[in-house]
């Protein structure tokens, strides 16, 4: 694979900008789903607040996800500014403009990437 044209980069620094924008938003909606439940006990049954217990786990969980995959995010835009982007941070190869367009914020070349979930 090539190295990155300067208009394949600029193409994805914004849509790494815009993800992190998107993210950055999530998160605050999840933060306000994930808080505390308080519920009156008259009001709801035993089932209503297990449910509601369970949708706060499920916010926990996917703002954890999002955390990270900001972080990722994050990252990127680093290695952007550095001259480091494009290339994979273990073997130093080309990741490809068709893979980052996919997920822009990839450190890693397909193949690195599938040694590391294996391991």
């Amino acid at each position: 694979m090539s190295e990155l044209t300067q208009k394949e980069i600029d193409e994805l620094r914004s849509d790494l900008a815009q993800l992190r924008n998107s993210l950055t938003d999530t998160l605050q909606q999840i933060e306000k789903a994930s808080e505390t439940v308080e519920l009156d006990q008259q009001a709801f049954g035993r089932v209503s607040r297990i449910g509601a217990l369970q949708q706060q786990n499920m916010a926990k969980a996917n703002h954890k996800q999002s955390q990270n995959r900001l972080r990722q995010v994050m990252q990127a835009l680093a290695r952007v500014d550095s001259g480091d982007y494009g290339f994979c941070i273990n073997c130093n190869g080309n990741i490809g403009f068709p893979r980052l367009k996919a997920r822009p914020e990839t450190p890693r070349c397909l193949k690195c990437q599938s040694l590391q979930e294996q391991n």
